[in-house]
């Protein structure tokens, strides 16, 4: 399940930075063929997650709260409103550097929790 979830964010990271590139260069259409996509990835990242969280979480008993893996799981979430709050601002043509500085903050800070801490 682990190579799972890794795949589906990596595929969609890829997709997030093709759908912006499509926006960029005014490609309506495709840009929103792949958001959909996309999207349809955040929903496989988040049963996969889920599964995972479930996993560890059941292993862990009361002290969920305080463990890496609730952390890791915030964070997680954090990511992919990020990716879409990025994309739904270049739509509307409005400025995305807060939201790329907190895409790669989170995406950070995840990597840091599943490959350093778990």
């Amino acid at each position: 399940m682990i190579h799972a979830h890794v795949t589906t964010w990596f595929i969609a990271i890829i997709l997030l930075f093709v759908s912006y590139s499509m926006q960029k260069k005014g490609k309506q259409k495709p840009a929103k063929i792949t958001k959909m996509i996309l999207r349809l990835f955040y929903i496989l990242i988040l049963a996969t997650g889920g599964h995972l969280f479930g996993i560890y979480a059941s292993s862990l008993g009361s002290g969920i709260f305080t463990s890496a893996v609730f952390w890791k799981a915030l964070a997680g979430l954090w990511v992919i409103a990020s990716m879409e709050m990025l994309l739904m601002k270049q739509a509307k043509g409005k400025s995305t550097e807060l939201f790329w500085i907190q895409f790669v903050v989170s995406l950070l800070i995840v990597l840091f929790f599943g490959y350093v801490v778990l």
